[in-house]
């Protein structure tokens, strides 16, 4: 039984005299995202929550303590190393790599041309080719990028957004080239083009047709390709953009509303589609408050789902999530001291229940990782998994006055967020308006002004300094990559069936001017080896082109 009077007694007679003796260093503790710590949390923090229906037990409703009943005593997360550079023959070499070392998912990241719809041949990819990941122009490229990876086997997750519909098709046809049927095929998606006006700018068409694309995966993916996870919503993108932790639960939950209600709206029951929708989240450095953030995020989106959607499938108002350790987080000074920061990331993503983990390495505020880099991130996980004990108990931190606590403030305050974007008319409104983006520009503009007045500590850049020497052996891509695409592209458009692809794209035209999902088209034109830039070119010219406003 909590005394409040012996809580009175105590702060009185013992805290105010070590108090006396030795004042402590700060006049306010704040966790990263700036929210006030207070000095002790007590059964009085958490008298409000009821334990059956807020906590409860893993497994189930809510499902705050995790969607799996015994999480990772049956086996551990995905460790899905992110990779991906230069040509398509470099990239197999290095997933083949990986999976040798134990990674036990692939992670796709594409170069800025593939990620905006452009082939390598066109005049804006000159210079961005094959640099911030693979290039991947036709079916031809993605053939070679998962040469002798048996697709039935492997799950996969590609970074793809505006133009992921395209790329799902490859996907597809790649595994049907192997012999592996759609329905065989496990992996995720990004997809999610809302996150991309708000934070990261890969976008190619409005926002109209873009979500038509969205949902046209949703239902055909629905029926085809099952165990597909059609979306990844998500908030690490928002996090990277100097959101808190608050903003990221709030405005990845809006975003995931707004597909939902799209889907809705074209006609799809939740129940066929929300158990295939997934998110992505950041683990930034406030260790204990990203495990509260993770809790609260799954117990928001469980609400949301049965209370707004009226889902009836448990499977549906589960939240699944990858994480990734924080990029922004990563220091060009004293590299090797990144490897400590995404040890303790690892460690929140575990203790908060993520599905699936991509660690970054040391050395990616400098340049793509190195393998040595990339061996060491992924270890990290390994010895997480196997040797710290944090995964022999389900849910570790639960009953924890403080985590309990901060779980409950960041779905209040991530609730109060989707509130008003619900009275600016819903996420893609507030995007329109600039009012998610003011936010998380107010959130980076705070945090970085705490670094520069060294109320935030970040070690090695503003204090810890150390004398230097320039980095060496990093990664760097060669700029014949970009000569080398262009000669793949001339090679296949001189022996593919040219009059097979101008038939496919016009067929493809005609859907996307009418109303017909349009999958099935881009399936059949990647298969023709029409090229990315050729298919993306047929949608921007019925589709049109998103502009970004202006922000005052």
């Amino acid at each position: 039984m909590f005394d409040k009077e012996k809580k009175a007694a105590w702060e009185k007679n013992v805290l105010g005299k070590s108090l006396e003796k030795a004042p402590e260093s700060k006049e306010v503790f704040r966790t990263g995202s700036g929210d006030v710590i207070n000095r002790l949390y007590t059964p009085e923090d958490v008298e409000n929550i009821d334990y059956d229906s807020e906590i409860g037990y893993p497994g189930q409703y809510p499902f705050t303590r995790g969607y799996q009943t015994t999480m990772y005593r049956g086996k551990p997360w995905t460790m899905r190393m992110y990779a991906g550079f230069a040509t398509a023959e470099e990239s197999n070499r290095r997933y083949k790599f990986l999976v040798e070392q134990g990674s036990t998912g692939l992670s796709v990241a594409f170069d800025l041309p593939t990620q905006i719809g452009y082939d390598s041949d066109h005049s804006l990819a000159e210079g961005e080719v094959g640099k911030v990941g693979v290039a991947i122009d036709s079916l031809k490229d993605m053939e070679i990028l998962f040469d002798g990876i048996p697709l039935d086997k492997v799950s996969t997750s590609m970074t793809i957004n505006a133009p992921a519909s395209v790329l799902l098709a490859m996907y597809i046809a790649v595994a049907e080239k192997q012999g592996v049927s759609a329905d065989k095929l496990r992996g995720t998606i990004q997809n999610d083009i809302l996150k991309e006006y708000i934070a990261r700018g890969t976008y190619i068409f409005p926002t109209e047709p873009s979500m038509r694309l969205i949902t046209n995966i949703f239902e055909y993916c629905s029926k085809e390709v099952p165990q597909w996870n059609t979306i990844s919503i998500s908030g690490y993108h928002i996090r990277e953009a100097g959101s808190t932790a608050s903003q990221e639960v709030g405005f990845t939950l809006a975003d995931g509303i707004a597909y939902v209600e799209a889907a809705i709206k074209a006609g799809l029951d939740v129940d066929t589609f929300a158990p295939r929708l997934s998110f992505f989240f950041n683990a930034h450095n406030d260790l204990l408050e990203e495990v509260s953030k993770y809790r609260a995020a799954r117990r928001l989106w469980a609400k949301i789902m049965k209370e707004r959607f009226g889902a009836k499938k448990e499977k549906s108002m589960m939240l699944k999530f990858h994480t990734q350790t924080g990029g922004c987080t990563l220091t060009a000074q004293q590299p090797d001291n990144n490897i400590v920061r995404v040890a303790i990331q690892t460690l929140a993503a575990v203790l908060g229940g993520t599905q699936s983990l991509h660690t970054n390495s040391r050395d990616e505020a400098l340049a793509l990782p190195t393998t040595e880099s990339v061996q060491i991130a992924l270890r990290t996980q390994q010895i997480v998994a196997y040797e710290s004990g944090v995964t022999n108990t389900v849910d570790p931190l639960a009953g924890s006055y403080y985590i309990e606590a901060k779980t409950k403030q960041i779905e209040d305050e991530a609730m109060e967020y989707i509130r008003k974007i619900d009275e600016l008319g819903g996420a893609p409104k507030a995007i329109d308006l600039g009012y998610i983006q003011k936010e998380i520009t107010d959130s980076a503009y705070k945090y970085q002004m705490e670094i520069e007045s060294l109320d935030r500590i970040v070690v090695g850049v503003n204090k810890f300094q150390v004398e230097e020497e320039a980095p060496k052996g990093l990664l760097r891509v060669d700029p014949i990559v970009g000569e080398m695409q262009k000669e793949k592209i001339a090679q296949i458009k001189a022996s593919r069936n040219n009059e097979a692809v101008k038939t496919s794209l016009e067929a493809l035209k005609k859907a996307c001017q009418g109303t017909e999902n349009v999958m099935p088209f881009i399936l059949a034109a990647v298969k023709e080896y029409a090229t990315l830039g050729e298919i993306c070119d047929v949608m921007r010219e019925v589709f049109g082109e998103y502009e970004q406003a202006v922000l005052l």
